[in-house]
């Protein structure tokens, strides 16, 4: 693939991420291919290409074989547009003798007459207009005045040489009714993309395009997740974190509780990833939090993703801790989203983090938790992948991740719905265990890349006050089975009973 030109004069889309993921947009005097099932976005796509280019000047046509003019501008209402007098909507009209039922039988020979006059009509409004850009919707109706591949492919190359020498770029718009997928257009035009529009067992469509092909043009390659929302279409280029790499000082950063961070070797690292790892109610979401507390007492912004727990409740859960992460979210220091996993593709919540990032300047981010993030993508076969780069990127900006993950059972064997343990460069895993006729919880360092780390099991109680990490608990083994065995005398490192 040829390396893209700075040189080259672009036509952009207009559409937000789909000109970053076609190196720039599309080259003038070209002609391109737009193919999707209906419903996928095409004309919505289309509309945003002409409105692109009547802001720069440029004239614009829009021919439509399929959609009436005023469905058109209704749809261009339904997003807040208005086609401006730069964009000339031209709808061709079968002959009146087709739809007269005396005259049905001139449909054994009038497919020659139709396919001709057709032509004619859009070289007419050509001629008259002289566009910059020209959208033809769409090219299924040709297809069948055309009634056979040979023609239909001959009509396509003299379509794109007609339009060649007029200077015009041109967007062919594809609903793929055919029978049979005829790619005779895929070698013709200059690039393709398809969209695809894909339905999960429960929760919102998903909406992906993929770049088939792009003569002489880099771009990135492989599905991006895209949405259709009121004002059109946005696109979630795929996240490459090489592409991200930046430069930044690594030091090391606490947690404000004493125990915890001698537990974790003096603390984590900026630009570093921890995974907490337990069953339910054991404190991962408090154990999180406690780092974003922390960066934001030094000063700096953090960002919480928040998958399962209703945020009302996380809010007044942590109040009365003593946290006050709603007056922290007003003051600006800390965003907090509520994620809907049904609702929200994996491309979606990518960028929304980079966004916080890129843009909010976040520092700690707290993604809580994967189970949540697995569920936004129930038939994906690449979770793996996905986490891998969302943490590369957040790694090389210089942000500290926390991520936690709810493991199936209470006690004894635990069982992660995904094992992400050997992307963490930290990992802290949290049990509960039983001792003096008490359900207590313990907390160890299993995993640190960037450092040593303790490697004893300490009691940690959740109070009114937050989280109280204990002494190391050297007096029991079998603590992360459940039920541990004492192996010497009382241990006076468990933590008593106060809750205080």
């Amino acid at each position: 693939m040829a390396a893209p030109s700075d040189s080259l004069d672009k036509a952009m889309l207009g559409v937000q991420g789909l000109d970053d993921v076609l190196g720039g947009g599309l080259r003038r005097e070209r002609l391109y291919l737009m193919e999707g099932n209906p419903g996928t976005g095409k004309t919505t796509i289309a509309l945003q290409f002409l409105l692109a280019g009547a802001e720069l000047g440029e004239r614009g046509l829009y021919i439509s074989l399929s959609e009436t003019h005023e469905e058109l501008r209704e749809t261009a209402r339904s997003h807040g547009w208005t086609i401006s007098d730069r964009i000339t909507v031209y709808e061709v009209i079968p002959p009146e003798s087709v739809l007269d039922a005396e005259q049905q039988q001139s449909l054994l020979y009038s497919s020659d007459l139709e396919l001709g006059e057709t032509t004619r009509v859009i070289f007419t409004q050509v001629e008259a207009i002289k566009p910059a850009r020209i959208v033809l919707d769409s090219l299924s109706e040709i297809r069948l005045l055309a009634a056979g591949s040979l023609r239909y492919r001959r009509q396509i190359l003299a379509l794109k040489h007609y339009f060649a020498r007029h200077d015009s770029t041109v967007l062919l718009l594809d609903d793929l009714t055919a029978e049979a997928q005829d790619k005779a257009v895929h070698s013709i035009a200059h690039a393709v993309i398809r969209l695809e529009e894909l339905a999960p067992d429960y929760g919102a469509e998903r909406r992906r395009l993929r770049v088939v092909k792009y003569r002489g043009q880099r771009f990135r390659g492989g599905y991006h997740d895209f949405t259709i929302t009121t004002g059109g279409v946005q696109v979630f280029p795929r996240l490459v974190s090489l592409e991200h790499k930046t430069a930044f000082v690594r030091s090391q950063i606490k947690s404000g509780v004493t125990e915890l961070d001698a537990l974790l070797g003096g603390g984590v690292e900026t630009g570093s990833s921890t995974l907490i790892l337990g069953p339910a109610g054991t404190g991962k979401s408090l154990l999180a939090i406690q780092y974003v507390l922390a960066a934001t007492a030094r000063g700096e912004k953090a960002a919480m993703f928040v998958f399962d727990e209703e945020l009302g409740v996380m809010l007044e859960r942590t109040r009365a801790m003593g946290f006050d992460l709603a007056g922290l979210r007003d003051a600006g220091a800390l965003t907090i989203n509520q994620v809907d996993a049904a609702e929200l593709s994996p491309g979606e919540f990518a960028n929304l983090v980079r966004r916080q990032v890129d843009e909010a300047q976040a520092k700690t981010v707290v993604i809580d938790s994967l189970n949540g993030y697995q569920a936004a993508m129930p038939q994906e076969n690449a979770l793996i992948l996905h986490v891998h780069e969302l943490l590369q990127y957040l790694n090389r900006q210089g942000v500290t991740t926390f991520l936690t993950v709810a493991q199936h059972g209470l006690v004894g064997d635990m069982k992660s719905p995904v094992d992400v343990t050997y992307l963490a460069d930290t990992v802290v895993l949290l049990r509960y265990f039983e001792a003096l006729g008490q359900v207590r919880r313990a907390i160890s360092a299993v995993k640190k890349r960037t450092g040593a780390h303790e490697n004893t099991i300490r009691e940690y109680r959740i109070t009114a006050s937050g989280l109280r990490v204990g002494e190391p608990l050297r007096s029991f083994q079998g603590i992360l089975r459940g039920v541990p065995t004492p192996i010497r005398g009382d241990d006076t490192s468990l933590l008593d009973s106060d809750p205080a």
